[in-house]
């Protein structure tokens, strides 16, 4: 099964944007916010990059559409100022990591820029464990070679199950990989990996 590629996950994002009225896929993401519920809590904490606000939008679209809640702090906590990294900002994200069952660490070309990032790839790796990369790639591609320190992570790809239907799979390497329902709720030194 391939990584996620970029015209995919722009793909399901124009979806999006064509069902809810003529507006970009910012526009989208910010009426997306209004919706915010202080008390949820998140199947994915989505880390990623402001500067792929589609991709990010494709992305949430499509895990929701599998079952999963998905946090982005754009959309569920506007009000934070990204570009000012300070105490306030710092505490509201640990609160939402907190309310997280995972963290999913959006690679793509801007992700390298990133302020935020590596700091809560550290901070929700310390706190649950359950980190892992989302590459998604310009081309179709089926391996993930990540740069220093994201190689220490699972990454996640989406595929069909043998019963047909479509889920989302952890892997820990490209040969060795488990259903990302199991890897969530099992003790990292507890995973049996296939």
């Amino acid at each position: 099964m391939p990584l996620f590629t970029e015209d995919e996950v722009r793909s399901r994002a124009q979806v999006e944007v064509k069902k809810s009225f003529t507006g970009s896929a910012r526009e989208i993401v910010l009426a997306e916010s209004k919706k915010f519920s202080k008390s949820v809590s998140y199947d994915i904490f989505l880390s990623h990059s402001i500067r792929d606000a589609e991709l990010i939008l494709g992305i949430k679209a499509i895990f929701e559409d599998l079952g999963y809640k998905v946090y982005i702090d754009w959309i569920d906590d506007p009000q934070l100022d990204r570009s000012n990294v300070n105490k306030d900002t710092a505490s509201k994200l640990r609160e939402r990591m907190t309310a997280s069952k995972s963290l999913f660490y959006v690679t793509t070309d801007n992700a390298t820029n990133s302020k935020w990032m590596p700091w809560e790839c550290g901070y929700f790796d310390g706190l649950k464990e359950k980190v892992a990369i989302l590459p998604v790639k310009k081309t179709i591609s089926y391996e993930f070679n990540g740069q220093e320190y994201l190689n220490l992570y699972p990454h996640c790809r989406k595929s069909r199950s043998t019963s047909g239907k479509d889920v989302i799979f952890i892997y820990k390497d490209n040969n060795r990989y488990t259903l990302y329902d199991y890897w969530v709720k099992t003790p990292n030194d507890k995973l049996e990996w296939k």
